[in-house]
């Protein structure tokens, strides 16, 4: 309707409040009466929206409590999610009623008459209420809007909602803040900001009044009446997908900040979006003493050591407390050490700033200072050779432990330490043996059985060819006839030394290092959120196995056991084009010259050409960005990552490629983002981004003053419509040899493949044909679409 058309197109049109509060009146046509009541007694009765979208009703507290508690919430269709809760879920038992009052407040009502919550509109002229189909329940004197639920969120924001600095999202201690210079900001306790999301180096200019708002299709941006466009903070995975399904921001009980998806009458609902992205990052999400850490992929909970005692028991979340006060120590202290663990507090940034709790010491120092201070409560050394040491200065704290992190941290406790429990001693003949003890001795000798029954093995078996190596049998097949070698996950687990050395990760998984039996090193990527059958996931594994290009990273072979899926290929020693491209002049990285540049363009285009046109079964890459161009130890280009969008179940594989193409801004093509038909042009649009960051060594979505304060791709247009072509090219190859006749052939292949039109856009062939100088080439139409910022192109020209 028309206020959806006032909050998508314009933020201009949504910050006119009055106008906003009039046409919400002039469209409602489910008004509720004064006199009006809800009872928490009969859940199933509700104030509805005009066509049932959403409704305000009574619901029973979860986990149910003794005797049973409610509250009163608007509710998507379906019962999920809960989009506002009256006082922030202040709740009544079951006597409990929520009124509209003739005097036009609105009120929360406990069985014994008090009131627990109040609208605060009495006497204001207050004479009906609605709730509208974005689910904002409003007061109105029958021209203004005089309250809504709108102006007061409670843990969640809908599409239309404006978000402003004024507001506050709040979740048990959690809360949630947009600060006027375009900071998103998560707090615990009111005080501590654990997440600060800057948006400052996307805006040029001041702010007058930003604005938070969350668009039906799931994208996350910040408006301002000074902004010529909008900043972009997040997109929702399944962007632009599926019909009647209500998008929400909310801030959980966990404090984490997500977006979720919930379609109509479904009942349930799907993260789609995290800004914490390691949960035990969380500050206080395992209450005081806790300590994060992991089992497999979910966050627990646990005490420091036995010095501590779980809270309660049956939800670990609420901390623990010490067993023995600092106080009735008599001063009799020690530091409990805590390996690969680090203190949840406050960084050490801006340096410049005096913080009583952050310290430049060396790690004994750290350990030692905290020991002699009466105000030290505990303390994390970095080690990391900065020399900072993080120190509490209240009896407060939490803490986050991984194999991964390197800090140590030491805290405070009566001596001595408390060990762990004694078990009952085991009585054999006459002599006590403690359980630990019969444990060790049984376990003991069966691996040393173990040991001697294979010693004995490989003594009987060596000079025998089949016995062989342990990993012989890789010797002959790994590089024969393209078949996949399948592996199993202990051979990969020796083969990578147990994951330690981790290359990178990216939206299918995350690579690490290893070595096979006979020597070959390789690259080993551990998959994530592939859902295949194994019989179908290894007949895709064939596929793209049988995809053999110089230009293309060859997949060697593959693991499937159970949840365990990895695929191993070649290893390309030089690592992702982008390391090389976008660095400072500061940095050791070797310095692409231009004739590399141009081989690894060709190489790249000959590559998508490959599996566009050549292999038996057509891929689409959908996901070609300079991380997923590798390069060799003679620097040539090779691509990586095509076909496994197609590992990801049938249902979810536009949501996967989606996310997959949006995890670095800038090379998604119009199409994606519009719903429309995608098709290998869309690969050609990315692989036009990427040749000219080739030329430019810059990110096309870059803004500088450099730039004129324009994406780089724009100003690189309007200075080729100048000429300037050498103002184009990587500043750092000004005094080297250059092309530019080559250089000229690149940026005009890079403007016809990034034209909003996926028609206009030269096939694959087309463009390698265009590099190459087999095909002279045109002059470009200016390619007004760029990056996220969309418009309506009305070039009809052809290159060729």
């Amino acid at each position: 309707m028309k206020i959806t058309m006032a909050t998508t197109k314009s933020m201009k049109i949504i910050i006119q409040a009055p106008v906003l509060s009039l046409l919400l009146f002039v469209i409602s046509v489910a008004a509720i009466s004064p006199g009006s009541v809800l009872y928490a007694s009969n859940t199933s009765q509700t104030w509805s929206s005009p066509n049932n979208t959403f409704s305000l009703n009574f619901v029973q507290v979860q986990p149910p409590t003794s005797p049973p508690s409610f509250i009163v919430g608007i509710v998507h269709a379906g019962g999920v999610p809960i989009i506002w809760t009256v006082g922030g879920g202040a709740s009544v038992d079951s006597r409990g009623s929520f009124q509209f009052h003739s005097t036009g407040t609105l009120q929360l009502v406990s069985g014994f008459g008090a009131i627990v919550w109040d609208s605060g509109t009495s006497h204001l002229g207050v004479s009906s209420a609605f709730l509208d189909e974005q689910g904002n329940l409003v007061l109105s004197n029958g021209t203004n809007v005089l309250w809504s639920s709108f102006d007061h969120p409670t843990d969640t924001i809908v599409p239309s909602q404006n978000f402003t600095p004024n507001m506050t999202l709040k979740s048990g201690l959690y809360s949630f803040r947009l600060h006027p210079l375009c900071n998103l900001l998560l707090r615990w306790n009111e005080s501590f900001v654990y997440w600060n999301h800057s948006l400052s180096d996307s805006i040029n200019g001041t702010l007058t009044w930003p604005v938070l708002g969350l668009e039906p299709k799931g994208k996350l941006s910040i408006h301002d009446p000074n902004l010529i466009r909008t900043v972009l903070v997040a997109y929702s995975s399944d962007y632009a997908e599926g019909r009647d399904v209500l998008r929400v921001l909310r801030l959980d009980d966990d404090g984490n900040l997500r977006i979720y998806s919930s379609s109509k009458w479904s009942g349930t609902e799907i993260v789609r979006w995290a800004a914490v992205k390691d949960q035990c990052d969380v500050h206080g999400y395992c209450g005081t003493y806790g300590i994060c850490s992991y089992n497999d992929s979910f966050p627990i909970c646990g005490c420091p050591s036995h010095d501590f005692e779980m809270i309660d028991r049956n939800n670990s979340r609420k901390g623990c407390r010490r067993k023995m006060k600092l106080e009735d120590c008599h001063g009799r202290v020690g530091m409990l050490q805590l390996d690969h663990s680090r203190l949840l507090t406050y960084p050490p940034i801006p340096i410049y700033k005096i913080n009583p709790e952050v310290l430049y010491v060396p790690m004994l120092a750290c350990r030692g200072n905290c020991l002699s201070a009466d105000s030290c409560f505990a303390s994390t050394s970095l080690s990391d050779g900065t020399g900072f040491c993080y120190v509490k200065t209240k009896d407060f704290f939490c803490g986050y432990r991984s194999p991964a992190l390197t800090s140590t941290t030491y805290i405070k406790v009566c001596l001595p330490l408390v060990q762990n429990p004694s078990p009952v001693p085991w009585k054999i003949k006459g002599w006590s043996m403690h359980a630990w003890m019969l444990v060790v001795l049984v376990l003991g000798t069966l691996l040393a059985l173990i040991a001697c029954q294979g010693g004995l093995w490989l003594w009987c078996c060596r000079s025998i060819p089949r016995c062989g190596g342990l990993y012989g049998q890789y010797d002959l097949v790994e590089f024969a006839s393209g078949a996949p070698v399948q592996f199993s996950y202990k051979e990969l687990q020796d083969f990578t030394n147990g994951f330690k050395e981790k290359l990178g990760a990216g939206r299918f998984g995350s690579v690490y290092r290893g070595m096979l039996g006979n020597g070959t090193i390789v690259a080993v990527k551990q998959l994530q959120g592939i859902e295949l059958e194994e019989k179908q996931f290894k007949l895709e594994i064939a596929n793209i196995c049988s995809t053999h290009h110089m230009n293309l990273v060859r997949l060697i072979g593959f693991c499937s056991e159970r949840q365990h899926q990895l695929l191993i290929s070649e290893y390309m020693k030089n690592g992702s084009l982008d390391k090389f491209l976008f660095v400072t002049d500061e940095q050791s990285r070797t310095l692409l010259d231009w004739e590399c540049r141009f081989n690894i363009a060709l190489g790249c285009a000959k590559g998508i050409m490959y599996i566009h046109e050549e292999c038996i079964n057509s891929i689409m890459h959908c996901n070609i960005k300079p991380e997923n161009i590798f390069l060799d130890e003679n620097f040539k280009a090779k691509l990586s990552d095509f076909g496994l969008v197609k590992l990801t179940s049938p249902e979810d594989y536009k949501n996967q490629t989606m996310l997959n193409m949006r995890e670095t801004k800038g090379y998604v093509s119009p199409e994606w983002l519009s719903n429309l038909s995608v098709t290998s042009k869309s690969d050609v649009y990315s692989y036009g981004m990427v040749l000219l960051e080739i030329v430019s060594g810059r990110r096309n979505f870059e803004i500088s003053e450099e730039t004129n304060n324009k994406e780089f791709s724009v100003w690189a247009y309007e200075e080729f419509e100048k000429g300037n072509i050498i103002g184009i090219v990587d500043k750092r190859l000004h005094s080297h040899e250059v092309n530019l006749d080559e250089v000229k052939r690149l940026i005009q292949t890079s403007f016809w493949c990034i034209q909003e039109q996926p028609s206009q856009r030269p096939a694959i062939n087309k463009v390698l044909h265009m590099i190459e100088g087999v095909t002279k080439i045109k002059k470009p139409p200016p390619p007004t679409c760029f990056s996220f910022s969309f418009h309506h192109c009305k070039h009809n020209f052809a290159p060729f």
